[in-house]
């Protein structure tokens, strides 16, 4: 079942929890900065040994110690105009989470909105996307949570989500 929700990803009780990571998987701002802060150095070490991850992929590490036992950190495209493969690229970094997690048997996810932030994807198309990716995606699962940081992006998210049932 695909849930919106207001709230701190890093404290979701989840399986996994999606990282919206930049290529290095070292850490950044933001959301990946949060999750890595509250995961503590155990997961900066094991993200080194991962050397990068490309735009559109997805890769997995323990959660350390965060309520969630996975991590699936996937990069999401920097938007420039659309005209780059913006759009084909954010589906692929939500497919591959979900083909990641599927993998390692996990059950509940909780995702952040990908590119939605310093990435500067424009909010209601990215929201958009997330929203049909992780509708579409949650047949397989138990639990998905789209996770937003304010309610402003839980309105416009519940907005959306509600026009798209009306087709």
């Amino acid at each position: 079942m695909f849930h919106i929700v207001k709230g701190d990803i890093t404290q979701c009780p989840v399986d996994g929890i999606v990282n919206a990571a930049n290529p290095s998987l070292l850490g950044g701002g933001g959301v990946d900065g949060a999750i890595h802060k509250a995961a503590g150095p155990g997961l900066l070490e094991e993200c080194k040994k991962l050397k990068s991850c490309p735009t559109g992929q997805a890769r997995i590490t323990d959660g350390y110690q965060l309520k969630a036992k996975k991590v699936i950190h996937t990069v999401g495209p920097i938007y420039q105009d659309g005209l780059h493969r913006e759009s084909y690229l954010l589906r692929s970094a939500y497919q591959s989470s979900l083909d990641l997690a599927k993998e390692n048997g996990l059950k509940t996810l909780a995702f952040p909105l990908i590119s939605g932030g310093v990435y500067g994807y424009p909010l209601e198309e990215c929201m958009t996307i997330a929203i049909e990716s992780l509708q579409e995606g949650s047949k397989d699962f138990q639990d998905i949570y789209l996770v937003l940081f304010t309610e402003d992006l839980e309105e416009m998210a519940l907005k959306i989500q509600k026009d798209g049932k009306k087709r």
